[in-house]
C-alpha cells in the first residue's frame, strides 16, 4: 500500500492544474479564428528569478509602484506561475478590419509603425491581439477556480517575466497559482 501525503498529492495536482490552464488558454476562442496565444510555466527557482525581477521594477518605473514587491512575495509563495502572452501584431492584415482602435487608420499603418517598447510591453498592439489574451486569461482562470487551485491574475508578473525573455510575447500577463487552506492572493496588504 502507498502512503501519499497531501504535500505530494497537492503538487502534482497543482502542475496538472497548471498544464491543464495551458491548455485552457489554447483552445480558448480566438478572434478572426488566429492563435497567437502563448504559455510557459514557471516552478522552482525559476519563481525566486522572477520575484526578484519584479523586485527590480519597482525602482525602474517612471512611477513607483509598490504593488510589483508586494506581488514578488506572493510569487515567492506560489507553487507555480502560469505566463500566458501575446504578440501586438494585427491577424490577418491581407483581408483586414482597419477597425482604428490601435490608433492608426489601418493594419498595414499599424505594422509599419514599428515596435515601441515602453516600460512594461511593447506596443502599440493590435485589440484584437489583447481580446484573445483576455479571453485565454478568462478561459484559464475559469478552470484554476473549478480545480480550486487559488490564483490571481496579475500585469506586475507579466511585465517581469517579459523583462527576463522568459516568453516570447509583446504583451505578457501572470497567472501565480498555490494550493493552502487560505487564498494568499486576495487577503494581502
Amino acid at each position: 500500500m502507498a502512503v501519499l501525503t497531501s504535500g505530494k498529492i497537492e503538487k502534482e495536482a497543482l502542475e496538472m492544474g497548471a498544464s491543464m490552464m495551458a491548455v485552457s488558454a489554447r483552445t480558448a476562442p480566438k478572434t478572426r479564428g488566429i492563435d497567437s496565444v502563448k504559455t510557459v510555466i514557471l516552478t522552482g527557482e525559476d519563481l525566486e528569478r522572477l520575484a526578484a525581477a519584479m523586485e527590480r521594477k519597482v525602482g525602474e518605473k517612471s512611477t513607483e509602484l509598490p504593488i510589483f514587491k508586494r506581488d514578488a512575495d506572493n510569487v515567492r509563495g506560489s507553487a507555480a506561475v502560469l505566463l500566458i502572452g501575446v504578440s501586438r501584431d494585427p491577424k490577418r492584415v491581407e483581408v483586414p478590419f482597419n477597425c482604428g482602435a490601435c490608433g492608426y487608420r489601418s493594419c498595414k499603418d499599424l505594422l509599419a509603425s514599428g515596435k515601441r517598447e515602453g516600460e512594461d510591453f511593447t506596443g502599440p498592439v493590435c485589440v484584437f491581439q489583447a481580446i484573445d489574451l483576455g479571453i485565454a486569461l478568462g478561459s484559464a482562470v475559469k478552470l484554476a477556480g473549478e480545480l480550486n487551485i487559488d490564483n490571481r491574475i496579475m500585469y506586475t508578473v507579466g511585465a517581469a517575466a517579459r523583462r527576463l525573455n522568459l516568453l516570447d510575447s509583446d504583451l505578457v500577463i501572470g497567472i501565480p497559482l498555490s494550493v493552502r487552506g487560505k487564498n494568499p492572493y486576495f487577503d494581502r496588504p
